[in-house]
């Protein structure tokens, strides 16, 4: 098969974007083709979520239909409600005798200070996204959940630059398990190329030429507001894992967060992973060896370091927020 290096690697996850460019902002949904186990693990001080206490692996849930990704902060949860509709009509959902109720959980990231913060993601908003989904490429950079994303607000919004949608996946040398990652990135610190250690995107200096970070790691926050260092991650992967190691998974996957953005998971973000597995018979498999849990959590934090440069490096311009190909002195 055929890799495009991207989430829909994996068997049975299809993505699909919905993009408001006039009001800098939209919603992405990762559609799961069958049922998959979710898992999540929140580590930002401030998130705004749908249904994530149904991933946990105490919870009787065992099947997820789709995840919500949106802007338009809490208010842009309203998109998974279009999503959960939508997928209603097609029969799609946890059958509850009388109806099947689709299992969407969703987070939102904060893009009211760019575009109009009046117009949000809304339930058809997350009905067109899913209508949208397709089993990739992945469309990256300034579309969907990434419309309004920027990052480096270390001295403000005005000296940020945008962001958007990253994607990448990881191939298991041995057991060939896929693992994939897709990330809206809206941080509010800069982010680094972990293979070089570049600085690749951050705040710009206030003269208007070269980074604001200092010589060794990136400069301290002169401004701050809530949610504006949310960045939202889906790892998927085709290896059956029950929802315990499914959790473990999305814990070691933030670790990719801390590698590639610094700060990240600040007591005003929203930073979470949501984990996802299409593998057959997930939801009764058997626990991994630990070194093989290992293995996959590595895999998901190398998806998800690349993802997050690749959201910088394919966005462009928009809503007055310059991106970093644009700049003249890069």
């Amino acid at each position: 098969m055929k890799r495009n290096d991207d989430i829909c690697d994996v068997a049975g996850i299809l993505v699909g974007h919905d993009t408001n460019l006039d009001a800098v902002t939209g919603c992405t949904v990762v559609l799961c083709a069958s049922p998959a186990v979710g898992a999540v693990d929140v580590r930002g001080g401030a998130p705004a979520t749908r249904e994530t206490d149904l991933l946990s692996p105490v919870a009787m849930m065992r099947e997820t239909h789709a995840i919500t990704l949106s802007g338009g902060s809490a208010f842009g949860l309203d998109a998974a409600t279009g999503v959960a509709r939508a997928l209603e009509a097609r029969g799609i959902g946890y059958d509850v005798g009388v109806t099947r109720v689709p299992i969407v959980p969703a987070a939102s990231l904060f893009d009211l200070g760019i575009g109009r913060s009046d117009v949000r993601p809304d339930a058809e908003s997350g009905a067109r996204a899913l209508a949208a989904a397709t089993s990739g490429p992945v469309a990256l950079g300034c579309i969907g959940a990434g419309t309004g994303a920027t990052v480096g607000k270390m001295a403000g919004l005005e000296w940020a630059v945008k962001c958007g949608i990253g994607s990448a996946s990881a191939v298991h040398p041995v057991d060939n398990y896929t693992v994939g990652a897709l990330v809206a990135v809206n941080a509010v610190g800069d982010i680094y190329d972990v293979a070089t250690g570049r600085l690749v995107a951050g705040a710009r200096d206030p003269s208007g030429q070269g980074w604001l970070r200092r010589e060794k790691g990136s400069a301290p926050a002169t401004q701050a507001y809530s949610g504006a260092n949310t960045t939202l991650v889906v790892v998927a992967t085709d290896a059956p894992l029950n929802k315990s190691d499914l959790t473990k998974v999305a814990q070691l996957a933030h670790d990719g967060l801390a590698l590639a953005i610094r700060p990240a998971h600040t007591p005003l973000d929203g930073d979470i992973v949501f984990a996802l597995s299409t593998g057959q018979d997930a939801a009764s498999a058997p626990p991994v060896t630990p070194i093989k849990l290992s293995d996959i959590g590595v895999l998901a934090v190398d998806a998800v370091t690349r993802a997050i440069v690749k959201a910088a490096q394919t966005a462009t311009s928009l809503g007055g927020t310059p991106a970093v190909r644009d700049l003249n002195w890069r």
